[in-house]
């Protein structure tokens, strides 16, 4: 593919990924650097990362917005889970009101970075207009999130042939599609599933959850009352912070009883669930999910929407193992026939850290399963190269922005001792266990192909957003780090 020359640009920092992150790592980088130049390359053709991706019927957060929203521009409503169009618009507004929307590069694929030690410099090359781009920085920021954006997970089943309906996956969600008076059928039981199944059920003549085994389910108002108090009655100034640790707080506690005393907490979540659907439902077979509550992350039904479709008679649940298709649904092993005009494969997502990037350090291949954290932003070996991770048990949001004030807290650092380049350096002997600690399918599938964390800190990367705002914001950012030509770990 030929280089276009007309395209090629050096700048301090490249942030890779116009969506939450890489706004957020723009705006930090410019009002806490505002001497470094940036540019910001997304391959897609809208701002929004994620939530332009998903457009299914009903996508919405799974995160309260009060802490998935931007600190430096609050969400200042009471509506606390919001559909995805309004996200991508909140996003985009932010990049313009703080001057970043112009310097984002649009059809921009990132396929190769190289690292050269010499120059102490990236070298970006990215796929747009039939040709190749070269860019150089000085500091390489990823912020593509950790989801393949090119394809979502999708098993293969016997007879699928023989099906006479259409089959789609969320990820890839056909705007012509009709599903008014259809009957649908969705397969799987995580929150793209228990999102979509009431939102199509509005206009299809039924829909059924075809599950293999459920998932922990939980009912959250929609509005928050406490939220819409607190904005009325003080000023932004005193209500923004105060509604923000409201959840951050209530959230962190939430996943604290959950695992310090999981039977109770699943005890309470039946419970929850008695109540919601009509009486003598068969609860356990269809919500009691065979692993302990936040082993997966909870899905999240604002107002119980989900269960007022069921107690409608619109949606229904098929619990077991999916045998095959056939030409008029699908049949489960128990011997169980559902049928269905649409067929929708919500099975899932890939992980693909670093967007699939290929890494090079002086001309040799790195190989990021080989390598470990450090501080949950940066590579071990890896120079000069930040990695936004969110939180499994929390708004992504709240993570990310805390690597994006660390980040520039190192580039100034590193300013003030005259260095041009960090690589985490780490101990001979530490332990290594997964970055995510979660059972989630999407997590276990791709385990082999992602870093890991250590047993120690910095090394470690804690699911506490408290922890890791004492640590980053007043801890070293210098522990294990080495100022100057490193030998990356990982290349081969």
């Amino acid at each position: 593919m030929p280089v276009s020359k007309r395209d090629q640009s050096d700048v301090d920092l490249l942030i890779v990924g116009a969506g939450i992150s890489g706004i957020d790592a723009a705006y930090r980088l410019k009002t806490r650097c505002p001497v470094k130049s940036w540019l910001i390359l997304e391959a897609r053709e809208r701002i929004g990362g994620t939530w332009d991706l998903f457009r299914f019927p009903g996508v919405r957060s799974d995160s309260d917005m009060f802490t998935l929203g931007f600190p430096f521009r609050p969400w200042r409503s009471d509506l606390s889970i919001v559909d995805g169009p309004s996200i991508r618009q909140y996003v985009e507004d932010t990049a313009r009101e703080y001057g970043i929307f112009d310097k984002i590069r649009f059809g921009h694929k990132a396929v190769r970075a190289s690292w050269s030690s010499k120059d102490k410099r990236w070298t970006l090359e990215a796929e747009h207009a039939g040709g190749t781009a070269v860019l150089t920085c000085r500091f390489l920021y990823f912020a593509s999130g950790y989801y393949d954006y090119a394809a979502g997970h999708r098993p293969g089943w016997n007879g699928e042939a023989d099906f006479r309906g259409q089959i789609v996956h969320p990820q890839f969600w056909p705007e012509e599609l009709d599903h008014k008076g259809k009957t649908v059928a969705v397969i799987g039981s995580g929150a793209t599933a228990v999102t979509m199944v009431p939102a199509l059920a509005q206009t299809a003549a039924h829909v059924t959850m075809v599950q293999r085994t459920p998932s922990y389910i939980v009912a959250r108002p929609a509005r928050d009352s406490i939220a819409r108090g607190l904005q009325r009655w003080l000023p932004a100034s005193l209500a923004d912070p105060l509604v923000r640790w409201k959840n951050i707080l209530l959230t962190m506690f939430s996943f604290w009883q959950a695992r310090k005393r999981p039977r109770k907490f699943s005890d309470w979540i039946m419970g929850q669930l008695n109540k919601a659907l009509p009486a003598a439902y068969p609860i356990e077979r269809d919500f009691q999910p065979p692993y302990e509550p936040w082993d997966q992350r909870l899905c999240l039904v604002p107002d119980g929407d989900l269960f007022a479709a069921m107690r409608s008679g619109k949606v229904s649940i098929a619990t077991g193992a999916l045998e095959r298709f056939t030409p008029s649904g699908l049949r489960l092993a128990a011997g169980d026939e559902v049928k269905a005009d649409i067929v929708v494969t919500a099975t899932g997502l890939n992980m693909r850290l670093l967007g699939g990037i290929a890494l090079e350090v002086d001309g040799k291949t790195v190989d990021p399963s080989r390598l470990l954290v450090w501080k949950g932003m940066m590579l071990s070996g890896i120079p000069n190269l930040f990695v936004a991770f969110g939180y499994a048990n929390a708004s992504w949001t709240l993570r990310s922005d805390l690597t994006a004030r660390s980040a520039c807290r190192l580039i100034k650092r590193m300013d003030s001792h005259g260095a041009r380049s960090a690589s985490p350096r780490a101990p001979d002997r530490i332990g290594r266990k997964p970055v995510i600690a979660l059972s989630s399918g999407y997590v276990s599938r791709s385990a082999a192909r992602q870093p890991s964390q250590g047993d120690h800190d910095p090394w470690q990367v804690p699911q506490n957003y408290v922890r890791d705002l004492i640590s980053m914001t007043f801890g070293r950012i210098d522990e294990d780090l080495e100022f100057g030509e490193p030998q990356a770990e990982g290349a081969r």
